[in-house]
């Protein structure tokens, strides 16, 4: 039942319903009272439609160190060894977890039915545990079956976050104003009501996921538009290495339609890319071939496509025969017959798209933010483990595992909250509606596009320049909407996502190197000199946020 009212008090604040928001809130229902919103429905993110599976060492022939080597191989240098070594160390507690809220892993046929384990880029093991081809999805049901059984927690669907409830609301003369930032909730945009509420808590957790939407390709859906990643920086927290966005290197290619995910498993299962005239052009450039590092395919896949001319390469799995291809990618498979082609017989058209943000809101091995009771997980959070490249799978892994260690922190946190103080109503004076709404999308699709031209696989100094000047230029158009308009969703993200391209630009310009998913044509080598993060950090002046220089942080 949604509450009434424009304010709601409750113990803890989850913002994001995905894996890590639910791990952390069944956790945190023990401490008291934790609502958790979400922007659209409670399944909609990218948790359910992650297709390929957890990374957890489960085979004899496999380690925890092997999976730490791994992944801090593809991290290139920025992945953090105790933070790899904590996560993956933790994996088995959370596969046990995952079965005890009844995630069936698909198992091998015959006696003693051991977990069947798949292969994908980067991996020197089998070790990723899957649930057919849709494995966020089983987890995801699992958590929000168990999440709403649970009594101490309440799901609020279709409520958009707007901003961080921070010391910065109050008056200037106010006595917290000397102190360090606190977090204490979150002003939230009820869609269906049309009015913002104050939610107010003792602890926020951000768990909003990542900002795909960022770009005009994406494997990301529609609520993905770095919400957490934005209101922690307008608050105060520093967020880091947000040049490092992973394009996925194979989306199916639909000219007319909404392309979808084809994941690295059918890669990791024996399927071939080819170019157009049938080549099978990863031999050579890897000695993984098509399960190499996903910044080396995308990258490879991008070359074909400005050497040809042509829109899309090929996923080539007719060699796996028909009722393998059907048991293993049962959801791909139908995706595919929906669209006219049937991947038993016929090449799976492919391109890159955006996929997911390595970097975010910097924590701590705790989940910990440098403002006060505030903490971050999942795909928001800029861990420490992903580095400049992602491995394939750990971002379930980490996600969960983040979930716990957020509420470790929580529960040192949370006797020693204090009282939250009066904070002001949502202040929306002086706003009127001009019927102006296609602004919105037109200074969308803008932003869309510059970045996916200018800011996308291949950088270069120039195009960033220019990326630069017109991210300055729809800045100040939709900070000017944001002002003048009632607040709606659509503004809200277009918000967000503007700040976030506004820092990736940034970031990549700071980074004259190339280096995992961030690629310079002007600085073509790794420079030992940028083995750091890249971290930025706003100064608040009244209301209003400015880009400060970038600090660099040792990794």
């Amino acid at each position: 039942m949604t509450p009434a009212g424009k304010h709601i008090d409750t113990d803890i604040l989850v913002i994001g319903s995905g894996v890590a928001g639910l791990a952390f809130a069944l956790k945190a229902a023990g401490l008291g009272r934790v609502l958790v919103i979400a922007k659209s429905s409670m399944r909609k993110g990218s948790t359910e439609l992650a297709q390929g599976g957890i990374a957890s060492v489960q085979s004899p022939d496999d380690s925890i160190e092997l999976h730490i080597q791994d992944t801090l191989r593809v991290g290139y240098g920025l992945a953090h060894e105790d933070v790899v070594r904590k996560v993956t160390g933790y994996s088995q507690t959370i596969v046990e977890e995952l079965l005890s809220l009844g995630v069936s892993f698909d198992s091998e046929s015959g006696f003693g039915k051991k977990l069947d384990l798949g292969l994908e880029g980067g991996h020197s093991r089998k070790r990723i545990l899957h649930v057919a081809d849709a494995t966020g999805q089983a987890i995801e049901d699992a958590y929000v079956r168990a999440a709403k059984k649970n009594p101490n927690i309440e799901l609020l669907p279709r409520h958009c976050a707007i901003d961080l409830l921070t010391q910065h609301h109050l008056p200037e003369e106010h006595p917290l104003q000397k102190e360090p930032v606190r977090c204490w909730g979150a002003y939230i945009l009820d869609e269906e009501g049309g009015f913002v509420r104050t939610v107010r808590a003792k602890i926020t957790l951000l768990a909003t996921g990542g900002g795909g939407r960022l770009y005009l390709h994406t494997t990301n859906p529609d609520v993905s538009t770095a919400d957490g990643v934005a209101m922690a920086y307008r608050a105060g927290a520093t967020v880091a290495n947000l040049e490092f966005f992973q394009f996925h290197p194979t989306m199916f290619y639909d000219p007319g339609g909404e392309g979808f995910l084809i994941s690295e498993a059918v890669r990791g299962e024996g399927a071939i890319l080819r170019n157009r005239a049938g080549e099978r052009f990863m031999e050579g450039i890897h000695p993984q071939m098509e399960l190499a590092p996903r910044d080396v395919v995308a990258r490879a896949i991008d070359e074909q496509l400005k050497r040809t001319g042509d829109t899309n390469v090929f996923l080539d799995l007719t060699h796996k025969g028909t009722d393998f291809i059907k048991e293993r990618f049962p959801t791909i498979y139908e995706h595919c017959i929906e669209r006219g082609l049937d991947i038993t017989k016929d090449w799976i058209p492919v391109v890159p798209a955006a996929h997911y943000m390595c970097g975010g809101v910097k924590v701590d091995a705790g989940g910990r933010t440098e403002i006060a009771n505030l903490l971050a997980a999942g795909e928001t959070a800029c861990t420490g483990m992903h580095g400049a490249n992602r491995l394939a799978s750990n971002s379930l892994l980490e996600s969960i595992a983040f979930a716990h260690f957020a509420y470790d922190s929580a529960r040192e946190v949370f006797p020693k909250a204090g009282p939250i103080p009066e904070l002001p109503d949502w202040d929306d004076f002086g706003v009127f509606n001009r019927q102006e709404w296609v602004i919105v999308r037109h200074l969308r699709e803008e932003l869309n596009r510059l970045m996916w031209d200018y800011v996308g696989i291949v950088r270069s100094d120039d195009r960033l320049e220019a990326a630069r000047r017109f991210i300055h230029y729809i800045s100040q158009e939709v900070d000017k909407f944001y002002r003048a308009n009632p607040v709606r969703r659509d503004v809200i993200e277009v918000r967000n996502l503007t700040l976030l391209a506004t820092i990736v630009i940034r970031s990549a310009m700071t980074r004259l190197e190339s280096r995992g998913l961030h690629y310079n044509s002007d600085h073509p080598e790794q420079d030992e000199r940028f083995q750091c993060n890249t971290e930025f950090r706003s100064s608040l002046i009244a209301k209003d946020v400015h880009l400060e220089e970038a600090i660099i942080g040792t990794a």
